[in-house]
């Protein structure tokens, strides 16, 4: 599997594309894409790679990781995959946006593919795992790439630090819990592809991480 990283948006929010060399199939991972321009530094990226989209994949639903998402959708004419506990959310996004400083649609009407707890998604010959994280805000998801020993895992871990809670939906306990229980459970030299942020590693984390030792 390979990936691509974007940051994107006022918020310095990490989009990413992954894809199965092979069959050219591929995943956009929170399409967060502010403006035009930034839509097109990923589409045009898929364009030249010559990727087919099969999945439109959410980590969350809060607004900064979803406003590129309805252009994404009509784009290539995909649902939504994610978590069903974060459809509240999707639906709130224009509210959200409008405090938090980004103009976004309506996403009323966009469909939705849930996923849940173990549930595997086929990308050519390539497998990506879902694992539930919610803490940071319901329906909160990580996504493990066993071949390419990668995790994404949104706003629930990052490089020292760990997703805030104090936002409706948060648990800052229920987030510990989940992160020990799906993330550091998985071998140490794993890449952690986060939503913002620099890349760590699951054996950093463990070892280094003051919300986690």
């Amino acid at each position: 599997m390979k990936i691509k990283q974007f940051a994107l948006n006022h918020f310095e929010t990490n989009c990413y594309v992954l894809w199965d060399e092979e069959s050219k199939q591929c995943v956009i991972v929170d399409p967060c894409a502010e403006t035009t321009y930034e839509e097109a530094q990923v589409t045009q990226y898929i364009d030249e790679k010559g990727l087919r989209p099969k999945y439109i994949l959410l980590t969350h639903a809060h607004v900064d990781h979803i406003a590129g998402l309805p252009q994404m959708c009509e784009r290539y004419g995909l649902p939504v995959t994610m978590h069903a506990d974060g459809k509240k959310l999707l639906r709130q996004a224009e509210a959200y946006g409008a405090v938090m400083g980004f103009m976004v649609e309506s996403m009323e009407g966009l469909p939705v593919n849930e996923v849940g707890e173990d549930d595997e998604l086929e990308v050519g010959k390539e497998t990506i795992i879902c694992h539930c994280v919610p803490g940071h805000c319901p329906g909160s998801m990580a996504y493990v790439v066993p071949s390419a020993e990668v995790v994404l895992t949104g706003d629930a871990l990052f490089r020292g630090s760990i997703g805030r809670t104090d936002l409706p939906g948060g648990d800052y306990n229920l987030l510990i819990e989940k992160i020990r229980t799906r993330l550091l459970t998985l071998p140490d030299d794993y890449e952690v592809l986060p939503g913002h942020g620099d890349i760590s590693t699951i054996g950093e984390e463990r070892r280094y991480n003051g919300f986690l030792i």
